[in-house]
This record gives C-alpha cells, sequence and structure tokens, in this order.
C-alpha cells in the first residue's frame, strides 16, 4: 500500500460530517449521497482546499449522485483541467485526500487514497480496506481498489495511477498484470513520473506462465448456470463471473452484494501470476460498494458465482471475510458450466 494520506488519519464521513457543523462528526454513519450541504461554497473546502469553488461543486454533485460508484467521467475530467488549469498529473495528485477518504482501516489506522486514468480518460478513485478481526491477507490495498474499479467499469487499460508514495512490492505485482509491459505511470507528488518497469524490474509476469495478454482489456467468458436465473442478484453475480479474470487456476467468479438501499454491486475475481496479489471477488465488491456510499450495515444478500469443479474455491473465504463485515448475512453459492 501506499503512504497514509495524512497523519492525522482522515475519515471522509467524519470529515465531511464537519462541514455542516462544528460537532465531532456528527454524521459519522451518513454516506456522502445522503448529505446535504447547507452552503455549496463550503462543500469540499476543508478536503481540498486548493481546488477552485467550481471544481468542488462539480466534484460534490458527482459525490451526491446515487449513481457515484468511483469513477469521475472524462468530461468531468476535462472539465476540472480547463476551471484548475492544471496538468492531469496535478489534478490526480490533488485529488488523493478525496479517495484516501473512503478508506475503512480498522486495523491499522493507515488510511491510503489512490486515483488511477483509464485508457477512456475517466479517473477512478482507491482506498485501503482492512477486514477486522481477519488475517492481513484479507486486506484490499489502495492500488489493487482503484485498479479493480477501473477493470469492473471496463476499462481497456489504465494509464497512470496516482499514489501518496511509491507503492509496495505487493502492489507492483498486482500493477504489473494489469500492465505486463511495465507502461503504467506512477505518479507521486514532488516527483516525477515513473514507469512501473522502472520500479519492477526483471518482473515476474503472464509470460512466464505461458501468457500473452494480461488482465485488460476485460474479456468475458461463456459460463452457464444449471437452470435458467430470473433473480436479478444471481444474475448479477453471473455476470461479474463472466467478466473475471483467472487464467491460471481456471477458477472464474464473481460476487454480487445486494443493499436494502436497493443497489446491486458486483466484483469479479483478478487473479495474478504471482497467486498471492489475487483480489477475491469479495473485496473487488466491497471497493465498488463503499465507494458508492453504502456501509455494511445495510448488505441484504451475498451470493458468490463460480465455476463447478475448479482447482480452487472462493467459498471459505468469502464466508469467513463476510462473517466479520455482516455477521447476519448468509452466504449463497450458485456453481455454473464454463462454455
Amino acid at each position: 500500500m501506499a503512504k497514509m494520506i495524512s497523519g492525522k488519519g482522515v475519515d471522509r464521513r467524519c470529515v465531511l460530517g464537519m462541514m455542516l457543523s462544528a460537532g465531532a462528526c456528527a454524521l459519522a454513519l451518513r454516506p456522502v449521497a445522503a448529505l446535504a450541504f447547507d452552503d455549496p461554497k463550503d462543500d469540499l473546502l476543508k478536503l481540498l482546499p486548493s481546488f477552485k469553488d467550481e471544481s468542488r461543486r462539480m466534484l460534490l454533485q458527482l459525490l451526491r449522485s446515487p449513481e457515484f460508484t468511483g469513477q469521475i467521467p472524462a468530461g468531468v475530467v476535462k472539465d476540472l483541467l480547463s476551471v484548475e488549469r492544471r496538468t492531469l498529473p496535478d489534478l490526480m495528485n490533488g485529488l488523493l485526500p478525496l479517495a484516501g477518504t473512503f478508506s475503512h482501516a480498522p486495523i491499522s489506522n493507515f488510511r491510503v487514497g489512490t486515483v488511477a486514468r483509464g485508457a477512456s480518460g475517466s479517473l477512478y478513485l482507491g482506498f485501503n480496506i482492512e477486514i477486522p478481526g481477519q488475517p492481513l491477507g484479507f486486506s484490499v490495498h489502495g492500488e489493487q481498489a482503484v485498479l479493480s474499479s477501473a477493470y469492473m467499469h471496463g476499462e481497456q487499460g489504465v494509464s497512470a495511477i496516482a499514489v501518496t508514495a511509491a507503492p509496495c512490492g505487493h502492489c507492483r505485482q498486482f500493477m504489473q498484470e494489469l500492465s505486463p509491459n511495465g507502461a503504467i505511470e506512477i505518479l507521486v507528488e514532488g516527483a516525477a513520473p515513473t514507469r512501473l518497469e522502472s520500479l519492477l524490474p526483471q518482473a515476474f509476469g503472464p509470460k512466464d506462465l505461458g501468457r500473452t495478454e494480461g488482465a485488460f482489456p476485460v474479456r468475458e467468458t461463456k459460463l452457464t448456470p444449471k437452470t435458467p436465473i430470473s433473480d436479478a442478484v444471481v444474475q448479477a453475480a453471473l455476470d461479474a463471473a463472466r467478466k473475471s479474470y483467472a487464467p491460471y487456476s481456471g477458477a472464474r467468479s464473481g460476487i454480487a452484494i445486494a443493499t436494502r438501499p436497493g443497489r446491486i454491486h458486483q466484483g469479479s475475481y483478478i487473479e495474478n501470476v504471482a497467486f498471492n496479489p489475487s483480489l477475491p471477488p469479495l473485496e473487488t465488491a466491497l471497493v465498488q460498494m463503499i465507494v458508492a456510499g453504502d456501509d455494511y450495515g445495510v448488505i441484504s444478500r451475498v451470493v458468490l458465482v463460480e465455476v463447478n469443479g475448479a482447482k480452487i474455491t472462493q467459498r471459505s473465504v468469502t464466508e469467513a471475510a463476510l462473517g466479520a463485515v455482516s455477521a447476519g448475512v448468509k452466504l449463497e453459492a450458485v456453481t455454473v458450466a464454463e462454455g
């Protein structure tokens, strides 16, 4: 993971809550989309003080939208660049404090923000997630989160990622799967852009196990359920499994999280040639859920779809992680055939 964005450990809901009152985090459990700011001039002033009022209004409008899923569309990025008169790397670095406020870090209190640029020109917000009470291997690093968000939005690739410090080795290996040629630029404020190949020389990559391509662009595989599906949550999990990337195990899988507000959040499994940096589908879905403004407490159903008879299964680790974040929800598992 990258370095914490602030020594004070900024908490997104607390910071945004304090914009409404001088009290200490009275709105700590309310997602951004539910907040109603009294004065647009104060909307993100404390969090992004160097941004112009017009830029903060654009960002607040985006955050308030019920359709927000961590993506800043290319058109909005263009408008922000025009208003701010910044370079794209400067804009991405400037957005890191906003990204970091989505962090869930109950173990380390070490909050991380990341911003990635997709091939479409859109930007994505990423952050770290730690699963309370579970081994540290269950954690999602900020770089993994932002790249998985770009993946779930169907990007054809990621050209750059902004971080608060040089990525750890775990994240470099994860990034290498999504940029096998090492061309992705790493942006750290105050330093010159650096290509991944410079941070991970003599990399072990997909080609070492006979692959000619990495995880991007996102490709779909035909998966066939045993019986027709009429359940929207199961269908969403199946769609996520079809988009999963599992070239080494063949164990395609996907998750759908349904919440009481009526949303469905998807997560695809993203495998890595080094195995351990692979990102399970539940963690990918949690990234989508958290950035959309839903918290663990509103989870109502979780469905896992995976290939029958595959070399590995996500079921046991998913049940363990789900039990830690939403103990009252039982995992529903569905198997399908490939082809």
